[in-house]
């Protein structure tokens, strides 16, 4: 007897829930998601982009063009940093161009925990000190050094003991900030906390802790990995912050929806890596030929098209359309978007409804009340009015 794909990854592919989403998708396109032809390759309105990675839609043109030309010219050479290729050369020397002079040497890694690991490896290495300061309901990655910097005691606690010397501290509280001194190596903190519920911090707060940092030699890694390549208004969140961080997270919307992650920093600062001991931070697989096509190719079509110009519009639209008496807050920094309801159980539910009418979305793991929409940044305002309604009906339905 022939078993399904649903059976076959039941019981093949590790679980991380016992409840998964079981959504099967076939192909998709654009914002769409379909799912098997022979069941009727039903239509779904992406409202999540993987969790905000395919800024671009899926499949779109360019990155498609882009892998294709790489993986018949060649994929994989050699350790990462050994071999000069075009692909890491060229997306290396784009992302700089667009970031400030400081910002000038891209460590190129495969995935956004990657780039978590490699920062904080940097830091220590660069200030010889040893500890790091994080943020309450702060997200970096679910690897071991990661997890020891993220704000949630209950996704941390089972993996204990964790990387010492890290201390946690309150989100958009200027009060901790004196925590910050020279034993400090960095701190990490996200421009926009994203699985909190999307909070947005104030501009004091943000000046403060860069000021802190400053003042007391401890490095700045800013988390954008969720709010880079557009997702904000601009290409990163904090160049509309007034700030500059010492170490850039990138990866998520990065690759146009291929694996990819990056830690930028000053040349100065990764010329560590070469010496006591050489080869200090290695990876294979790190600045994958293919990987760096599609991310060059997404870079380039952010720039060249008014994709991130429309953001502020999009996310206006957005409010305008979702107003119900049960949506307790609605909370946004472009588009990536927080609906506050009363409960996770509430949530579940309009979720649930979502999906089975047509339209993808989710929660947020430090705030499992709030609805997320995190939407591919070439959505139409017509497939927003859309979505819109979907959601609207599935809030009415589950509400009094």
């Amino acid at each position: 007897m022939t078993r399904t794909h649903r059976q076959l990854f039941l019981e093949h592919v590790a679980q991380t829930s016992p409840a998964p989403l079981l959504l099967e998708i076939e192909r998709a396109r654009g914002v769409y998601l379909y799912g098997p032809a022979a069941s009727g390759g039903k239509e779904y309105i992406d409202l999540i982009a993987g969790i905000s990675v395919s800024s671009l839609g899926h499949c779109h043109p360019a990155v498609v063009q882009a892998v294709q030309h790489q993986a018949e010219t060649f994929m994989h050479l050699m350790v990462y940093g050994e071999f000069v290729h075009s692909p890491q050369v060229k997306l290396a020397e784009a992302l700089t161009a667009q970031l400030p002079d400081s910002l000038n040497s891209v460590y190129l890694v495969n995935s956004g925990a990657e780039a978590t690991e490699g920062a904080l490896k940097l830091a220590k290495r660069y200030t010889g000190r040893p500890d790091v300061v994080h943020f309450a309901n702060s997200y970096h990655g679910s690897t071991q050094g990661a997890l020891s910097v993220i704000g949630s005691e209950y996704f941390r606690n089972a993996y204990r003991p964790l990387i010492p010397g890290s201390r946690m501290l309150q989100y958009n509280d200027t009060r901790e900030l004196h925590e910050i001194n020279e034993r400090t190596a960095a701190v990490i903190v996200e421009p926009i906390q994203a699985e909190s519920g999307v909070t947005v911090p104030s501009l004091d707060f943000l000046k403060q802790l860069r000021d802190r940092c400053t003042a007391t030699g401890t490095l700045l890694i800013l988390d954008e990995i969720q709010t880079g390549f557009g997702r904000t208004g601009t290409l990163f969140a904090f160049q509309q912050l007034g700030i500059v961080p010492d170490v850039l997270l990138c990866a998520k919307g990065m690759g146009g929806g291929m694996p990819i992650g990056a830690f930028i920093a000053s040349k100065e600062m990764m010329a560590v890596f070469q010496h006591g001991p050489i080869l200090g931070h290695i990876t294979t697989f790190g600045g994958h030929p293919v990987c760096c096509a599609a991310s060059l190719a997404t870079l380039q079509t952010l720039l060249a098209e008014n994709y991130i110009a429309e953001v502020p519009s999009k996310e206006q639209l957005f409010k305008e359309l979702l107003v119900h008496p049960a949506i307790r807050s609605f909370r946004s920094k472009g588009l990536l978007i927080a609906l506050e309801f009363d409960s996770f159980e509430t949530n579940k539910k309009i979720i649930d409804s979502c999906i089975e009418n047509g339209v993808v979305t989710d929660w947020f793991l430090f705030a499992p009340n709030c609805l997320r929409i995190a939407p591919p940044l070439i959505i139409t305002p017509e497939e927003i009015g859309k979505a819109c309604k979907v959601v609207l009906a599935a809030i009415a339905q589950h509400t009094s």
